[in-house]
């Protein structure tokens, strides 16, 4: 059985995609640290032709809080505002008319923790683009947020039965191997391959490509099995 742990990121890039598909079983990492100004709540998009982030807003959000414990903020325009940014950037995307519902019914979701809104924004992208990846929060299963680092992932490995982890190819220097080899664990690392596509800004006009945003992205401008086709674009080392 294969595994990744990440920590939950919002309408995630799709190299994050590609993660959780290269395994059976995928942990939101949700227990751990908050991170200012991270991918938790952020993300790209292409606005006008242009590179555009979007922040869900949150709640007293700080490092010396969990993600799990992290609030959502109380003021809930931001939803129907972030919405009708979409809208404006991806309205005249081939596939806005399908993707544009599934957008809304992510955005819309009714919780107030940041980790609830990723948790089932993952689960809905999960479904629509046909995966069978289970997705775990590590605040509801494992127990042992008193180990750290390596120690911690090679024990929630070990609870669910593992028998390789994959990490990104960011956190090489992290893990090592041969402690992972003692505990009959192969540890490999994922490295995103650019991908392409079709990106149509301006009044349907193609434009130079932007890479690297939130998969929302690739879904409003490609059909299911061109993105399904996207996240094998991956190398394991």
């Amino acid at each position: 059985m294969t595994l990744a742990i990440m920590q939950p990121y919002f309408l995630p890039y799709i190299g994050y995609m590609q993660l959780m598909n290269a395994v059976d079983t995928f942990v939101l990492y949700d227990d751990v640290a908050f991170i200012n100004r991270g991918w938790i709540n952020r993300n790209r998009l292409l606005i006008n032709g242009q590179e555009h982030l979007f922040t869900v807003p949150l709640k007293d959000a700080s490092q010396n809080k969990r993600i799990n414990e992290v609030m959502l903020a109380d003021d809930p325009k931001w939803r129907s505002k972030l919405l009708k940014t979409i809208e404006q950037g991806y309205r005249k995307a081939p596939y806005y008319g399908t993707v544009m519902p599934l957008t809304e019914k992510i955005i819309n979701f009714a919780t107030d923790s940041i980790a609830g809104l990723v948790y089932n924004s993952l689960v809905e992208l999960n479904q629509y683009l046909g995966l069978t990846t289970r997705l775990v929060a590590s605040s509801s299963v494992y127990d042992n947020v008193q180990l750290k680092a390596q120690e911690r992932i090679l024990d929630i490995c070990k609870q669910e039965g593992a028998t390789r982890y994959i990490n990104p190819i960011g956190g090489i220097d992290l893990y090592d191997k041969p402690t992972f080899e003692q505990a009959a664990m192969e540890l490999n690392f994922i490295k995103a391959k650019r991908v392409e596509y079709p990106q149509i800004i301006r009044a349907g006009a193609p434009g130079e490509f932007v890479p690297w945003l939130s998969v929302l992205d690739a879904l409003m401008f490609c059909d299911v099995p061109t993105v399904r086709a996207m996240l094998g674009e991956y190398e394991l080392v």
